[in-house]
């Protein structure tokens, strides 16, 4: 068996991400931990799927995979990925404080859209909040609930293509951990813009897709954790697939168009090493996030832009995996809440 392409001629642990302060305070580490605790598997237990509608789909390197726009998206969308993507939701109302977003977005919305909702989780609890708006959730699968609230809907479209929708209609548009698919990014916010309505919000909610960082230079520049994320920057960067850091994103808003732009930096720790309670209940949903996010994120990405086979590429994940188990290795990443507005036409006169 050929070996899987070399990481790097000089691995190393990057620097902190473009666009990320370096006052964000410091994670403290816990070194009290109860090595016999089951904190981590009753979180694990109690996590439970969404029912889910497949309607087509084709399976590779053990996973499934949507058949609309078939080898276009590298991630799956079967039921490990359903459980990882609601984890996702759970993990980003703690991050948040139980907020579904963070732009300043009127009490009476009525119209939003939520950019590949995945299983529809945030769609259905923003019109569950907003009784007064009809949210529209768009994703490639339909892996939704059948069953939905009358002022929520779902659709399979393709957001990469031009937007069909009527032109500045949503009061708010979310956007959650999509922009890693997209090959076109400029475009996929030029839609954003042209179909919010002035004075209307939009969020862009996305995980940085490297590191792993640290703030004690626990991180080993030859681990497995660093190797998969090497092997990931490049073969996303090579399959032309953009960056989804806040200094990026700011970036294409501010181009766009839209104003009041602003970028919201969050510390999110894999593992459960941090001291502070609720930092290591996001750590510990973050690890359970890992276990099949660096298979849904890597497997495809791997084989079929990589070259590897599917045995390199799991043994690549396996090793990654047991960095975040270790808690002598004490990382994290950045999530990145982008927020902009689209001006009024009145500003647009005086501009």
């Amino acid at each position: 068996m050929s070996s899987p392409p070399p990481a790097s001629s000089a691995a190393a642990v990057p620097a902190l991400p473009v666009g990320a302060s370096a006052d964000q305070p410091s994670i403290e580490v816990d070194d009290d931990y109860d090595t016999t605790s089951d904190y981590g598997s009753s979180l694990q237990s109690s996590t439970q799927s969404l029912s889910t509608t497949i309607r087509d789909y084709v399976y590779e390197n053990g996973r499934r995979y949507h058949r609309y726009a078939e080898g276009k998206y590298i991630s799956p969308n079967d039921e490990m990925e359903q459980d990882r993507l609601d984890l996702v939701h759970h993990l980003s109302l703690l991050v948040l404080n139980g907020n579904l977003y963070t732009a300043p977005i009127p009490k009476d919305p009525h119209h939003i859209l939520d950019c590949g909702t995945g299983t529809g989780i945030w769609a259905l609890d923003m019109a569950d909040t907003f009784k007064s708006a009809q949210v529209v959730g768009v994703d490639l699968s339909p892996i939704q609930p059948a069953w939905v609230v009358p002022n929520c809907k779902f659709e399979v479209d393709d957001l990469s293509l031009d937007w069909t929708y009527p032109k500045d209609h949503f009061d708010f548009i979310h956007s959650r951990d999509i922009t890693y698919t997209l090959k076109d990014l400029p475009h996929y916010v030029q839609q954003m813009y042209e179909h919010v309505k002035p004075g209307g919000w939009v969020e862009l909610a996305e995980a940085e897709m490297g590191g792993p960082w640290s703030d004690d230079n626990s991180v080993p520049a030859d681990c497995a954790f660093v190797e998969y994320m090497v092997h990931f920057t490049r073969l996303a960067s090579a399959a032309g697939f953009g960056e989804t850091n806040g200094h990026a994103l700011k970036k294409q808003l501010e181009k766009a168009g839209f104003v009041d732009v602003y970028v919201g930096t969050y510390k999110l720790p894999w593992g459960t090493w941090p001291k502070k309670k609720t930092i290591k209940e996001q750590g510990a949903i973050g690890k359970m996030i890992l276990e099949s996010g660096f298979e849904a994120y890597g497997m495809a990405l791997f084989t079929r832009v990589g070259g590897m086979t599917g045995a390199q590429a799991a043994d690549i994940i396996t090793r990654a995996k047991n960095d975040v188990a270790n808690r002598q290795i004490h990382s994290y990443t950045y999530r990145w809440h982008v927020i902009g507005r689209k001006p009024t036409a009145e500003e647009c006169t005086k501009a």
